[in-house]
C-alpha cells in the first residue's frame, strides 16, 4: 500500500490512537467523506480508540455531538478535543477566577463559562486578557469591544491559526483572518492555543495514557493538523481531500509522514 509519494503506509495498523481533524478531512459541511465510517468501524473493531481534534471553536462539544451523530457517526464526549477545551485548561492555569474578556459564538463563551471562567462580552477594564476564538456570529461592536480593550495592553490569545473554515461551496473567513484584521487594527497579534501547538495532542495522549509511536494525526491543513503532530512527534497523514493540495505540500517546509488522497485509501491497511 503505498501513499501518494510512493511510500508505504501499512504500518499505520498497528496505531492505537488515531487523531482526526474533522472539516475537510471526514467530512465537509453537511456531507460525510466516503470511507470514514467504514474507517472509524475498522479502528474500532481493531481495539484502537479514535477522537477528533478540531481548531473549530464556534461550537461546543455538544453541538458537535449532533453534528457527527447526524452523518452516522458513533461517539461520545470522549471522542473529542477541541481548541475550546485547551483554551480553557490554559486560561484556567493561568488566570484563575480573574476577568477574562471573550470574542465568540455563544457556544463558546458558553462553554468557558461552564469550566468556571470568569468571562465578560463587554468593555470592562478590569479585564486581565482577551482570547478570541472563530465566530460565526461576529458582530462590528464585538470587534468594537476587542479592540478597546486589547488598547489596555494585556495578554492576547486565539483559539487557532486557521486562516479559513471550508463549506460546501468554498471557505470563509476563520480565526486567522479574523486575527490579522483585529492586528491591522490594534497593531496586536495574539498566542495561538490550537494546533499547531502540540498542546491539544500532548493532552489527549495523556488522557489515554498512549505512547507516541502508537498514535497518528489525520489531517488536510498542513500548517496546522500536520505540523501539530510534528510539533508532538508523532505520526501524521495528510489527506488531500481539503484545503492542502500537491503543490502546497511540495512548497512546504512541513513534511508529513504520509500523503494519501482520502480517508477511504486507509481502509486498505485493514483488508
Amino acid at each position: 500500500m503505498k501513499d501518494y509519494y510512493g511510500k508505504d503506509y501499512a504500518r499505520l495498523k498497528d496505531k492505537k490512537l488515531w487523531l482526526f481533524d474533522m472539516d475537510g478531512t471526514i467530512y465537509l459541511g453537511n456531507k460525510i467523506f466516503d470511507g470514514t465510517l467504514d474507517l472509524l468501524k475498522n479502528i474500532t473493531v481493531s481495539g484502537g480508540k479514535y477522537v477528533f481534534i478540531t481548531n473549530n471553536s464556534s461550537k461546543g462539544i455538544d453541538d458537535y455531538l449532533e453534528k457527527v451523530h447526524a452523518l452516522g457517526i458513533k461517539a461520545d464526549k470522549d471522542n473529542f478535543y477541541t481548541s475550546v477545551d485547551a483554551s480553557a485548561s490554559l486560561l484556567k492555569e493561568r488566570f484563575g477566577n480573574e476577568l477574562i474578556y471573550a470574542q465568540g459564538t455563544q457556544s463558546f463563551i458558553d462553554n468557558l463559562k461552564e469550566e468556571g471562567l470568569n468571562i465578560t462580552t463587554e468593555y470592562d477594564e478590569n479585564s486581565k486578557c482577551v482570547i478570541v476564538a472563530f465566530d460565526t456570529d461576529l458582530t462590528a461592536k464585538k470587534l468594537t469591544n476587542t479592540c478597546k480593550t486589547l488598547l489596555k495592553d494585556v495578554p492576547y490569545y486565539a483559539t487557532n491559526p486557521d486562516w479559513v473554515c471550508p463549506t460546501e461551496f468554498g471557505y470563509i473567513p476563520d480565526c486567522g483572518s479574523m486575527c490579522f484584521g483585529i492586528e491591522k487594527a490594534t497593531g496586536k497579534s495574539p498566542v495561538f492555543i490550537g494546533k499547531p501547538n502540540s498542546l491539544m495532542i500532548e493532552e489527549v495522549i495523556k488522557k489515554f495514557g498512549a505512547d507516541k509511536k502508537d498514535v497518528v494525526v489525520i489531517g488536510d491543513r498542513i500548517y496546522t493538523d500536520i505540523a501539530s503532530g510534528v510539533n508532538a512527534n508523532v505520526d501524521t497523514v495528510l489527506v488531500l481531500s481539503g484545503e492542502t493540495t500537491e503543490s502546497v505540500c511540495n512548497e512546504s517546509d512541513i513534511k508529513p509522514t504520509f500523503v494519501i488522497e482520502s480517508v477511504k485509501e486507509i481502509n486498505r491497511i485493514f483488508k
